[in-house]
């Protein structure tokens, strides 16, 4: 399976993307290799969402605005939203979040004991 490319919209995501386009244009590395660069990107944001990250956060909506499932991937936009963590809430008015299947293995990491 792929790793999932949601995380090359993101400003570290769009960073690289931009770099990257710079060393093409200067001659510096080939559209190949700048590829093989988004790939491991790619690989290493999955593995380290799915390994290292161990905050957990609670929300609440108000309100499904939308919601659609497509390929494995969930896109829900909410209204009228609190987060809540350990020590902070935090209310917006609108939200869209995007959930990927996290059951499926990422290559390269190590498979994730199941259970909450």
């Amino acid at each position: 399976m792929a790793s999932y490319q949601l995380y090359r919209n993101t400003t570290l995501g769009h960073t690289l993307q931009e770099s990257l386009d710079e060393l093409i244009q200067c001659g510096q590395i080939t559209p190949q290799l700048a590829l093989k660069v988004l790939l491991q990107f790619d690989k290493a944001i999955n593995n380290a969402l799915a390994t290292r990250v161990r905050n957990r956060v609670t929300f609440k909506a108000g309100h499904l605005d939308t919601y659609r499932f497509c390929d494995n991937v969930w896109t829900l936009v909410l209204k009228d939203v609190e987060f809540k963590d350990v020590t902070e809430l935090i209310k917006v008015d609108k939200v869209k979040i995007v959930a990927c299947d996290g059951k499926t293995h990422v290559p390269g990491s190590q498979p994730r004991a199941e259970g909450k």
